[in-house]
């Protein structure tokens, strides 16, 4: 299978990193100044430190129930979607929690906490959906190259829906 070439907006995401990074720095060092003016450098510290400790209890803990509900939709069958989901978006919110400062803990915690997870796992579907979507042919996607291999899902007369391969050899 070959790789579809970048997408001109692929490319300016892949751009647009390095400055979503520092906009990031700049934003944790303003908030760490302004928190820092109002309750002081000490206790600034100390909330850095509390978020960091609260967020490694709260990642090991929900890491270990996204584990087991990954094993036991395995075990009993069903496509476990929604459990490695979850699984990427712990990882993910882990990943900010180690970031020091409030605002990527803020946004971490609410990827972490198991009742603010669900919005953060939509917006992930989401943002997979399109990914999808922009590689699948015939979805507005690039089309498969001469000898590839195209799925095609069609419906029968009884209105079951038919999956079959079609392998283009010119």
């Amino acid at each position: 299978m070959t790789v579809p070439p970048a997408t001109g907006r692929r490319r300016r995401g892949v751009r647009l990193v390095p400055l979503a990074l520092l906009l990031t720095f700049v934003l944790e060092i303003a908030v760490l100044i302004l928190i820092g003016r109002v309750i002081g450098i000490g206790w600034t510290i100390v909330g850095l430190l509390a978020t960091s400790v609260l967020g490694a209890w709260l990642v090991r803990r929900e890491g270990r129930r996204t584990w087991l509900a990954l094993g036991d939709a395995l075990r009993s069958g069903e496509m476990p979607s929604r459990q490695m989901a979850d699984a990427v978006l712990v990882w993910a919110g882990g990943a900010m929690l180690l970031v020091p400062g409030f605002v990527t803990d803020v946004i971490g915690l609410l990827v972490v906490l198991p009742f603010t997870r669900p919005v953060a796992r939509i917006g992930l579907e989401v943002l997979i959906a399109r990914r999808v979507i922009a590689v699948v042919p015939g979805a507005g996607g690039p089309t498969p190259q001469s000898g590839q291999a195209r799925v095609r899902r069609t419906k029968d007369a009884s209105g079951e829906v038919v999956e079959g391969e079609i392998v283009d050899d010119d």
